[in-house]
C-alpha cells in the first residue's frame, strides 16, 4: 500500500494546480504594475504606457509611452483576430473529429449498450463500448479546448508585457529581463496548472459513471491527449506559416535589397512579424508542450491501469503522474523566484547563464521532488503491464525512470544550446563561413544542424533503455513525464524569448536610442537560444511521449510483437520514415509560396507609395497581415489532414500491424529531422545576430550590418526560418499526434481493420 492516502490525494494535485495559477496572476499582477492609464480621446480607448522618473535623460516619456502602447496595441489586435479566425476553423474540425472518434468507437460492438468482458482485467465486467466513444469524444473536446486556452492565454500576456518589456529596459537590462521573464513564467505556470486541474477533473468526473471500471475510464481518457495535440499541430503549423512568411518578406526586401534595420517602422511587413512571433513562437509553442503534458500523461495513466494499480484499485499509486507533475508545480514555483527575486541581473553577459541556470536549479530540485513522490505513493513492490506478462517492479525502479528522463532533457537541453548559442565554436565557424558568401554558410549550417542529432540522440537512447529495463512501458511513460515534469520552468524560459524579440522591435518602430536597442537585442539574442533549447526539450519528450503511446497501443490492439520481418511491418515502416519528409516539404512550401505573396507586396509599397523610404508617409501594415493570415489558414490544412488521416486509413485499410510499423518508423525518422531542422535553423539565426552585435574581434571583423558578410548569414537566416520554426517544431507532434490517435481508434482497428487483406 502507498503511506499517502487516498483522501489527501485528491486534496494535494488540485491544491498544486491552484497555486500554480495564483502564482501565475501574481506574476501578471507585477508586470501590470508597469503602470498604464486610459484615456478617453476622441478615436476611443487607447493605451498609454507611463513610467516612474527613473529614465534616460532629454526624451519626451509620455511621447514614447504612447508611441509603445499604439504599438503594442497594434500588435495584440493582429494576434488576436488571427487566433479567433483559426479557432473558429478548429472548432468546426473539433466537431467533425469528435463525431468520428465517437462512431469509429461506438461501432466496435454495433452500437450495443451492454457491458462487456473486460480485456486485461479477466473475469469481471466493463462498461460498454458506447459509452468508451462517448466519454472518449468529451475527453478529446476537453484537451482540445484545454489546449486552445493555453495558446491563448499565453499569446495574451506575451503582447500585454512586450511594450512594458521595451520602457522597462529604459532603466536597465535587469528590469526589463524581470519584465520579460515574470510574462514567460505567467505562461508557463497557467499552462501547466490548467492542464492538471482539467486532467483531474475530467478523470474524478468519469469516475461518477465508470465506478470500478478503471480500464475504461483511463482509457477513455486517453481522447484527452489526443484532444491537446491535434489542436497543437493546426496552432503549430498555421502560427509558423504566418510568423515565417511575415519574417522572410520582411527580412529579404528591408535588410537585403534596401538596407534598412530590421524592424524598422518603414517596412510593410513588420507588424506582421511581430504578430508572428506571438501565434507562432508563443501560442503554437503552449499548445505543442501542453500537447506533450497531457499525452504522457495519458499514456502512463493508461498503462497503470491495466497493471496492479489499477487492477487493485489503488488511488494514489494510479495517480503517480499526476503527483509528478504536481511537484513539479512547486519546484518550478521556487526555480522561478531565483531569476526574479534572489539574484538581480546588472549586466548583458549575465542574461542567458541566469536562464541556463533555471533549468539546472529545476531539474536538480525536481530530483529531489520524485524521490519524495516515489516513496509516498508507491508501494513498495507492485506489478507492471508487460506485452501479456506482469512484470514485478519495485518503487525505487520508477524513481531511476522518470529521474532519467528528467537529466536526459536537461543534457538534450544544454547540447541545443552548446550548437545554437553565439557564445560557443559551432555557431562562430558559421558564422566565419560568411566570409566567403551564402552557400558555405549554408554547408556549414546544414552540417551544424546534422551533427547536432548525435547527444541527443544517445540521451534519448539511454533514458529508453534504463526506463524500459526497470519499469517496462510504464517506465517509459514516466520517464517521458519525468522530461515534462519542470514545463512551468521550461516554458518561462521559452516563451521570454519571442517577448524580448517584440520589445526590441517595439523599440526600432518607436525611435529608442541606440543604447535601448543593444539592451533589447541583447535579451532577444538569449532568448533565441532559449527558444531552440524549448524546441529540444519539445522533441526530446516527443520522442519518449511516442514510444509510451506506442507501446500503450500494442497492448491495446492486442498486438504480442512487432516483427518487423513480416511485410505487413515492415512496408508500414519504410512508408512511415517517409512521412516526416513529406509532411515537412508540405510545410516548407508553404512557407515558401506565402513568402513570395509577401515579399511582392513589401517591393509593391516601396515601389509605389511616395515617401516611404524617407519616412514621411506610412506603410499599409495591413495588407500584410492579411498575406500572412490568409495564407497560414490556407496552408495549414493538408498537412494537418496529412497527420490526421494516415492513421484512419492505415488502421482501417492494412491493419494494426502495419499501422504498428508506420508509427516506429514516423517515430524513428522524425525525431532526427526534428533536431536537425530546429538546431540549423537556430544556429543561422544566432550567426547572423553574432555579425550584427559584434561583440568580439571576430564579429568585428565579419560585420558591420549592411556588408557582404552580413548580407550572407541574413540569407542563411532567412532559409532557417521555416526550418526552426514551421517544420522542426510540427514534426514532434506529428509523431505524437499519430500514435495517441492510434491508441484512441485501437479498439475500433483491432475489431474491423485490415480491410484490404482480408480480401486479398
Amino acid at each position: 500500500m502507498s503511506s499517502l492516502s487516498e483522501g489527501l490525494t485528491q486534496i494535494l494535485i488540485p491544491v498544486a494546480a491552484i497555486l500554480g495559477i495564483g502564482f501565475a496572476l501574481l506574476q501578471w499582477y507585477l508586470v501590470s504594475r508597469v503602470k498604464l492609464a486610459s484615456n478617453d480621446s476622441s478615436n476611443g480607448y487607447k493605451e498609454k504606457l507611463i513610467e516612474s522618473d527613473e529614465e534616460e535623460e532629454g526624451v519626451n516619456n509620455l511621447e514614447m509611452s504612447i508611441k509603445c502602447a499604439e504599438i503594442q496595441h497594434a500588435i495584440s489586435v493582429g494576434a488576436t483576430s488571427f487566433l479567433f479566425t483559426e479557432y473558429k476553423y478548429l472548432g468546426i474540425f473539433m466537431g467533425v473529429f469528435g463525431a468520428i472518434i465517437f462512431l469509429f468507437l461506438g461501432s466496435v460492438r454495433g452500437f450495443s449498450t451492454k457491458s462487456e468482458p473486460c480485456t486485461y482485467n479477466q473475469g469481471n465486467t466493463c462498461k460498454p463500448a458506447l459509452a468508451n466513444a462517448f466519454f472518449s469524444t468529451v475527453a478529446f473536446l476537453l484537451g482540445g479546448l484545454t489546449s486552445v486556452l493555453s495558446g491563448f492565454l499565453g499569446m495574451k500576456i506575451a503582447t500585454y508585457a512586450n511594450a512594458r518589456t521595451t520602457l522597462e529596459a529604459r532603466k536597465g537590462v535587469g528590469k526589463a529581463f524581470i519584465t520579460a521573464f515574470r510574462s514567460g513564467a505567467v505562461m508557463g505556470f497557467l499552462l501547466a496548472a490548467n492542464g492538471l486541474l482539467v486532467l483531474f477533473i475530467s478523470i474524478s468526473l468519469f469516475k461518477l459513471y465508470y465506478g470500478d471500471d478503471w480500464e475504461g475510464l483511463y482509457e477513455s481518457i486517453t481522447g484527452y491527449g489526443l484532444g491537446g495535440s491535434s489542436m497543437a499541430l493546426f496552432g503549430r503549423v498555421g502560427g509558423g506559416i504566418y510568423t515565417k512568411a511575415a519574417d522572410v518578406g520582411a527580412d529579404l526586401v528591408g535588410k537585403v535589397e534596401r538596407n534598412i534595420p530590421e524592424d524598422d517602422p518603414r517596412n510593410p511587413a513588420v507588424i506582421a512579424d511581430n504578430v508572428g512571433d506571438n501565434v507562432g513562437d508563443i501560442a503554437g509553442m503552449g499548445s505543442d508542450l501542453f500537447g506533450s503534458y497531457a499525452e504522457s500523461s495519458c499514456a502512463a495513466l493508461f498503462v497503470a491501469s491495466i497493471s496492479s494499480f489499477g487492477i487493485s484499485h489503488e488511488f494514489t499509486a494510479m495517480s503517480y503522474p499526476l503527483l509528478i507533475s504536481s511537484m513539479g508545480i512547486v519546484v518550478c514555483l521556487i526555480t522561478t523566484l531565483f531569476a526574479t527575486d534572489l539574484f538581480e541581473i546588472k549586466k548583458v553577459s549575465e542574461i542567458e547563464p541566469s536562464l541556463k541556470r533555471q533549468l539546472l536549479i529545476s531539474t536538480v530540485l525536481m530530483t529531489a521532488g520524485i524521490a519524495v513522490v516515489t516513496f509516498f505513493a508507491l508501494p513498495s513492490k507492485f506489478t507492471l503491464f508487460n506485452f501479456g506478462t506482469e512484470k514485478e517492479v519495485k518503487n525505487w525502479h520508477l524513481f531511476f525512470c522518470v529521474a532519467t528522463g528528467l537529466w536526459a532533457g536537461l543534457v538534450i537541453g544544454y547540447t541545443t544550446e552548446y550548437y545554437t548559442s553565439n557564445a560557443y565554436s559551432p555557431v562562430q565557424d558559421v558564422a566565419d563561413a560568411c566570409r566567403t558568401g551564402a552557400a558555405t554558410n549554408v554547408i556549414f549550417g546544414l552540417a551544424l544542424g546534422y551533427k547536432s542529432v548525435i547527444i541527443p540522440i544517445f540521451a534519448i537512447a539511454i533514458a529508453i533503455y534504463v526506463s524500459f529495463s526497470l519499469g517496462a512501458m510504464y517506465g517509459i511513460a514516466v520517464a517521458a513525464l519525468g522530461m515534462l515534469s519542470t514545463i512551468a520552468t521550461g516554458l518561462a524560459i521559452d516563451a521570454y524569448g519571442p517577448i524580448s524579440d517584440n520589445a526590441g522591435g517595439i523599440a526600432e518602430m518607436a525611435g529608442m536610442s541606440r543604447k535601448i536597442r543593444e539592451r533589447t537585442d541583447a535579451l532577444d539574442a538569449a532568448g533565441n537560444t532559449t527558444a531552440a533549447i524549448g524546441k529540444g526539450f519539445a522533441i526530446g519528450s516527443a520522442a519518449l511521449v511516442s514510444l509510451a503511446l506506442f507501446g500503450a497501443y500494442v497492448s491495446r490492439a492486442g498486438i504480442k510483437s512487432v516483427d518487423v520481418l513480416t511485410p505487413k511491418a515492415f512496408i508500414g515502416l519504410i512508408v512511415g520514415a517517409m512521412l516526416p519528409y513529406w509532411f515537412s516539404a508540405m510545410t516548407m512550401k508553404s512557407v515558401g509560396s506565402a513568402a513570395l505573396k509577401m515579399v511582392e507586396e513589401v517591393r509593391r509599397q516601396f515601389n509605389t507609395i511616395p515617401g516611404l523610404m524617407e519616412g514621411r508617409t506610412k506603410p499599409d501594415y495591413a495588407n500584410c497581415v492579411k498575406i500572412s493570415t490568409d495564407a497560414s489558414l490556407r496552408e495549414m490544412i493538408p498537412p494537418g489532414a496529412l497527420v490526421m488521416l494516415t492513421p484512419l486509413i492505415v488502421g482501417t485499410l492494412f491493419g494494426v500491424e502495419t499501422l504498428a510499423g508506420v508509427l516506429a518508423g514516423s517515430l524513428v525518422s522524425g525525431v532526427q529531422v526534428a533536431i536537425s531542422a530546429s538546431n540549423t535553423g537556430g544556429a543561422w539565426d544566432n550567426a547572423k545576430k553574432y555579425i550584427e552585435a559584434g561583440v568580439s574581434e571576430h564579429a568585428k571583423s565579419l560585420g558591420p550590418k549592411g556588408s557582404e558578410c552580413h548580407k550572407a548569414a541574413v540569407i542563411g537566416d532567412t532559409i532557417g526560418d521555416p526550418l526552426k520554426d514551421t517544420s522542426g517544431p510540427s514534426l514532434n507532434i506529428l509523431i505524437k499526434l499519430m500514435a495517441v490517435e492510434s491508441l484512441v481508434f485501437a479498439p475500433f482497428f483491432a475489431a474491423h481493420g485490415g480491410l484490404l487483406f482480408k480480401f486479398l
